[in-house]
């Protein structure tokens, strides 16, 4: 049995069934995002935030392989926000792309923008997020992009999907945060921690071993491997196989950091937890992680990447003549 992992890291720092539509032609997407403050308590402490439709992360956009989206975003929080879709090229429609004071003004309170995301050659995970100084730590979520219909993955179809968001965390008001370091040259605060899906501690229905079969939105040649390293605002397609014994497991994610400064060195945890029949142990099992200066472990991922540059999805490199 196999699952497919849709994996996101957050710039500081999702479940359904697969099935292809038998239709040829692109759909065309609408979606409604509201803007709004809303609470949450996490780390012992509570604080007020920008969200999307009061979740966090924020909801997940599906579509497939050439479709276009629409997406109303409405501004009902207290400063003006952009929506960038990190990861879609958009031909011919820069007005769309969402860089803050470069493609568009910002959405002010009280108004809406509706977006027009075109998709075109992506498929696989990205995500889309706030592009107005640190809103995007709050304000965020995945674009998952299913093959065109009629088509289906160069790998076998996954028994089902699980999207997992990867963030920072931060106790306090993030837009004060950046504004005091702005207005004082220190350096901003850190992160408290770490999140998966919104949580620093989650539990999600999960099988295990991976094979990295994507990379923002772009198939590649499958990686077999026992962790991956994914850097802030990166996406990757993951499968995970099941082939352990019934019981809990912990799925563990923690920084790499090959720098003097200082950073928060803390582990975000889920629990990969197996379905069946067995007595479940008292502690899941914790994974072994490279240390978090690892530069051989980052280095010998990060190496393995390669384009899957088949007949089906060729790699077209440019080539420059040499004159003698």
């Amino acid at each position: 049995m196999g699952i497919k992992m849709n994996f996101i890291s957050g710039l500081f720092g999702f479940l359904f069934l697969d099935g292809l539509l038998l239709c040829t032609a692109a759909d065309v997407h609408h979606y409604d995002f509201f803007l709004q403050e809303a609470n949450f308590t996490k780390m012992c402490s509570t604080k007020s935030m920008l969200t999307v439709n009061g979740s966090f992360p924020g909801p997940t956009i599906q579509a497939r392989k050439g479709d276009t989206i629409f997406v109303n975003v409405i501004n009902q929080g207290t400063y003006g926000v952009t929506i960038h879709w990190h990861g879609v090229k958009q031909p011919r429609n820069p007005w769309s792309d969402g860089p803050e004071n470069v493609t568009q003004c910002p959405i002010g309170p009280g108004t809406n923008f509706t977006y027009e995301v075109i998709l075109s050659d992506e498929e696989g995970t990205l995500w889309w997020h706030a592009h107005s100084d640190w809103t995007r730590a709050t304000v965020h979520g995945a674009i998952v992009i299913l093959p065109a219909a009629g088509t289906t993955y160069p790998f076998p179809t996954p028994y089902e999907e699980q999207t997992i968001v990867l963030a920072s965390w931060f106790k306090g008001d993030v837009m004060a945060m950046i504004s005091t370091s702005i207005q004082t040259g220190a350096n901003p605060t850190q992160a408290d921690g770490y999140t998966i899906n919104g949580e620093p501690g989650d539990l999600i229905r999960l099988l295990q071993c991976l094979t990295v079969v994507a990379q923002d939105a772009a198939y590649i040649k499958p990686i077999n491997t026992t962790y991956i390293m994914i850097t802030p605002g990166q996406t990757m397609d993951v499968l995970f196989t099941a082939n352990q014994t019934l019981s809990h497991f912990y799925m563990a994610a923690s920084p790499y950091h090959d720098s003097v400064l200082t950073f928060p060195n803390s582990t975000a945890t889920a629990i990969v937890q197996y379905e069946g029949n067995y007595t479940a142990p008292s502690s899941p099992f914790f994974p072994a992680l490279p240390a978090y200066n690892d530069i051989d472990a980052a280095q010998k991922f990060t190496n393995s990447v390669k384009s899957l540059a088949n007949e089906e999805y060729p790699i077209n490199v440019p080539e420059r003549q040499l004159q003698a």
